[in-house]
């Protein structure tokens, strides 16, 4: 799951780099700023599902030396 989570906040960061990149240089179509952010937003969205499904059935562990919360 740790990997799951790595992975979609690097999806986030790549999206947010092409996006600046987009801005940099003019391509033609539809903005690039409307697809960067929706797919940015749909990226975000999913990783809180993903952590707020995780919390509920717990997959997620404290960490060694640390006790579980009630």
């Amino acid at each position: 799951m740790t990997l799951l989570l790595l992975l979609s906040l690097a999806c986030i960061a790549l999206v947010l780099f092409r996006h600046l990149l987009a801005q940099l240089r003019l391509e033609p179509g539809p903005p690039p700023s409307i697809r960067s952010l929706t797919l940015r937003l749909g990226l975000s969205l999913g990783l809180l599902l993903l952590l707020l499904l995780g919390a509920v059935f717990g997959w997620w562990r404290a960490p060694a030396g640390h006790p579980p919360s009630p």
